[in-house]
């Protein structure tokens, strides 16, 4: 877990458009997303969530470098808070049940 500290996933997949959200990645560029009016994540309140899926994917597809300061902000929200929830399931020994909960609730552990 310290190499998340220093590491450039967050950046690296913004930069290719994915966007790490409380129910698993997404990546923007994908025409789904050409006329979603939500938020990337409205289970995370930042101050992104003004802007739309449509907004941000527009924006990579102009090439502006705005969608990925948005996309790397995300990201960098959801491994604080994905770190700050492993660590209440450290305190509460839930360790595992979380691990399933994420398991359950999330694209992270499917298999392509």
């Amino acid at each position: 877990g310290i190499d998340m500290f220093d590491c450039v996933l967050p950046t690296r997949n913004a930069r290719h458009g994915s966007a790490f959200t409380t129910v698993g990645k997404i990546v923007i560029k994908n025409n789904q997303y050409a006329e979603d009016m939500s938020p990337l994540d409205p289970n995370l309140e930042t101050p992104i969530t003004k802007y739309s899926r449509s907004y941000i994917r527009h924006l990579f597809k102009a090439e502006e470098y705005l969608g990925m300061r948005i996309v790397t902000y995300q990201n960098l929200a959801y491994l604080k808070y994905l770190m700050k929830e492993i660590r209440q399931a450290i305190l509460e020994d839930r360790l595992l049940d979380f691990r399933d909960e994420m398991k359950e609730k999330t694209n992270y552990f499917k298999r392509k």
